[in-house]
């Protein structure tokens, strides 16, 4: 577990922060390079990359906030910070980084002041990719309609461009440590350190004395999802993009396949994440896309058949 990736003039670049931004800055160079090669203006690609970034830890900030289960967190870091609980040592709640007010008769700190903006500190972390692809993907397309740029043309591009993307960020969440598994005794089980977001939980969960060292053993979702993220890409740049037989094909397999992966891989998780019914609101999402993705094949492909024959014309 590495938190932060590096400092610059002190200031610590969170590791999943700076995963993410590595993650899709490649993705924006691979898809202007793919689009140059089509004869289009790769400098719309990378506008539309810079700015869905944005729009992306806008929206992926927004649903965490609502539907991650920290809401009231949130909330009362603003009203009353006595509500909020950070489970760290005396040391660490006076120390500058925290400077919090001890609460000795539970053995917790708390925020010292109110702040009425800790949803909005995306840096920290935080993030949902759900919330931040649907953001990402209105704006594309009210700014590719602007540019006279072909929606599904560059959502193809798209289709690999962010699995190889997601798969960097997830990355950066093993390395800070969110975004954990259930317990897991098999050999490649993680095992995170003392007041890691494991730990934390396992000790609310009394599974864990306050002395341990380290969280119990858990799946390593975030690796998990890292290696489908990449698999995905793989297949959707080398198999389905070589053979799609209309625009949009390859973002509908990115939809429905990464659908797949978080579906299941949300059954081994076991961080703080929200749902109805049992069910997590990313699984719940999840059905959504892949509904959506394998109902448009149709009207997707009416589409592409009806712009052959009109430039036929």
């Amino acid at each position: 577990m590495k938190p932060n990736l590096f400092s610059i003039f002190g200031i610590d670049v969170p590791a999943y922060f700076g995963m993410l931004a590595t993650g899709l800055a490649l993705a924006t160079w691979i898809g202007s390079r793919w689009v140059s090669r089509l004869g289009r203006d790769r400098e719309v690609i990378i506008d539309l990359g810079l700015a869905a970034t944005i729009w992306g830890v806008i929206g992926s900030r927004i649903l965490h906030v609502f539907a991650d289960g920290y809401f009231w967190d949130y909330v009362h870091a603003c009203t009353d910070p006595s509500l909020v609980d950070w489970h760290i040592t005396l040391e660490q709640c006076r120390s500058s980084a925290f400077d919090g007010t001890w609460d000795a008769a539970r053995s917790v700190c708390h925020p010292k002041e109110r702040n009425c903006f800790a949803w909005a500190a995306f840096w920290a972390g935080g993030l949902t990719y759900y919330g931040g692809l649907i953001a990402a993907t209105v704006y594309a397309w009210f700014f590719l309609r602007r540019e006279k740029f072909p929606f599904f043309k560059a959502a193809d591009m798209a289709g690999f461009a962010i699995p190889l993307g997601l798969a960097w960020g997830r990355m950066g969440c093993f390395l800070a440590g969110c975004c954990f598994g259930r317990v897991c005794h098999q050999p490649w089980a993680a095992e995170f350190p003392r007041w890691s977001p494991a730990w934390d939980l396992h000790l609310r969960d009394h599974r864990i004395e306050r002395a341990a060292t380290h969280a119990l053993s858990v799946h390593p979702t975030q690796l998990y999802e890292a290696i489908g993220s990449l698999v995905i890409a793989v297949l959707a740049y080398a198999y389905v993009a070589p053979r799609k037989r209309f625009d949009g094909q390859v973002f509908v397999f990115f939809v429905a396949a990464y659908g797949v992966l978080r579906f299941v891989l949300e059954f081994l998780r076991e961080d703080d994440r929200g749902g109805v019914l049992g069910v997590s609101t990313s699984q719940w999402i999840s059905i959504a896309l892949i509904a959506a993705a394998l109902g448009s094949v149709r009207w997707l492909k009416q589409l592409s058949a009806t712009r052959e024959l009109t430039s036929l014309r």
